[in-house]
């Protein structure tokens, strides 16, 4: 074997990973010396992201499209499937209507920032962008609802069916929501703060403080074995994954075989949101374990919450990093018009929407909920949970928690998204027909925030 540089199959995945890391290094050192990008609180991967595309338009690195994306591909299913086997920690809230009800919130709204989005591409369509894609507005949720992972691979596959520049269109979306959910966040923050609606960090607040509880949980395998306890925890990350590709595998081979018509339809939406797959194995994965446990068949609980944590973390932070860095700004050629509507429109509407749902679901903790939604439903859970800590530092309340539920229930309240997504992309009449859908299917979740739990 040759393992010299002329061997590209060999050390193009590091070197790319190098360049990963080296973004991020210098991202963080930016956020350490640069007070206004610190007080801005955008994640350290979404700069880093952006560093890399930033040398890559200069042409001081090279970077692999194929292997970038791949990262994204692979990293969105990771961190689901490493946040969803975490051992789910007593709650002293109301369970699972608390839960059920974030899930309508999350997937209502999906609803809002779709039905925005589809009127908005639809009308420059019939109007002044007739060579528009009209269902390149199904996007906005794909961007600020589930971020740069899912954004690319819907992206992708609208690029398949004619939409030039779809890619880089969802994941310039996705950044953007980065952006939204840090400043304009910070903003609505601060304002609150002026008001009086909310008190101030405590100075004397160290971000990241832990107990030895967070690390080790009764019952774990003691650090004394001979496997290492991360060692474990990527071996059932990954055993997962292994079963999603196999499950997916079986599911579009059989359906390619009964109905190939709609095989080619369905079967790229099955593997572009194979994390759903992906974290209902890992719920099935965890209700083995506990069910060996409880019978004591097995006497150990292997999952160990805080290294899952990280691993999920670790694997959005590589996510987001090379879903930016892969941006072709020469491909948003002609978009930019729809892009700045979507982006201020889905911002804009999300905020206001939020805002009279959270009231009714948290009435005892509504601005730390309020923000925490904006920040996950604009980004992700991380930067949802950045702007709860500037009025929730010690996470008194249960909306950091309600992020986790909500995303859960999510995964199956949204199923119907995909859906949306395939049809949408076969005609101009279809995705008026998904506008349709997603007001309908607003209503529903609707009346889950509202009636969910409500006595007679």
């Amino acid at each position: 074997m040759d393992y010299s540089a002329a061997n590209t199959a060999l050390w193009t995945p590091i070197i790319q990973l190098g360049y990963i890391s080296v973004a991020l290094l210098a991202a963080y050192g930016l956020c350490r010396v640069v007070p206004a990008i610190r007080k801005s609180m955008v994640p350290a991967a979404v700069i880093a992201g952006f560093v890399l595309l930033a040398f890559k338009l200069v042409g001081v690195v090279k970077i692999d499209s194929y292997f970038m994306e791949g990262l994204t591909y692979h990293g969105i299913t990771i961190g689901f499937i490493a946040l969803t086997l975490r051992v789910p920690e007593k709650s002293d809230n109301d369970g699972s209507l608390t839960g059920l009800r974030s899930g309508a919130i999350v997937v209502s709204t999906y609803m809002v920032q779709g039905f925005v989005g589809l009127g908005i591409t639809i009308l420059l369509a019939l109007t002044i962008m007739p060579n528009l894609f009209p269902a390149s507005g199904i996007l906005l949720p794909m961007g600020y609802g589930q971020g740069p992972g899912q954004a690319n691979n819907i992206g992708t596959s609208y690029e398949s069916l004619g939409f030039v520049g779809g890619r880089s269109f969802g994941v310039a979306i996705a950044a953007a929501g980065y952006l939204c959910a840090c400043i304009v966040g910070v903003i609505y923050v601060n304002y609150l703060a002026r008001k009086g609606k909310v008190s101030a960090k405590d100075p004397g607040y160290v971000s990241g403080s832990l107990s030895v509880k967070d690390f080790e949980t009764e019952g774990e395998v003691p650090v004394s074995e001979s496997v290492d306890r991360l060692s474990i925890q990527m071996v059932l990350v990954l055993a997962v994954y292994l079963a999603t590709f196999l499950a997916i595998r079986t599911a579009t081979s059989l359906l390619a075989a009964a109905a190939p018509g709609v095989a080619n339809t369905l079967n790229p939406l099955l593997w572009g949101f194979n994390f759903i797959f992906g974290s209902g194995l890992a719920i099935i994965m965890r209700l083995i374990l506990k069910a060996l446990r409880s019978r004591r068949l097995m006497t150990q609980q292997y999952q160990n919450n805080y290294l899952l944590s990280r691993i999920s973390g670790f694997a959005f932070d590589i996510m987001i990093v090379s879903a930016i860095s892969t941006i072709e700004v020469s491909d948003l050629r002609g978009l930019w018009l729809p892009f700045v509507l979507l982006v201020v429109a889905g911002a804009a509407l999300t905020l206001v929407h939020l805002r009279y749902v959270c009231k009714k679901v948290y009435p005892g903790y509504y601005y730390e909920g309020l923000v925490s939604m904006y920040g996950m439903m604009t980004g992700t859970i991380s930067s949802g949970v950045l702007l709860l800590r500037e009025i929730d530092p010690l996470m008194k309340t249960p909306a950091a928690n309600n992020l986790v539920l909500g995303s859960s229930f999510g995964i199956v309240l949204g199923a119907p998204i995909l859906i949306l997504v395939g049809l949408a992309a076969r005609s101009m009449g279809m995705a008026a027909l998904c506008m349709v859908i997603c007001a309908a299917y607003y209503g529903a979740m609707m009346a889950i925030i509202l009636f969910a739990g409500k006595k007679r």
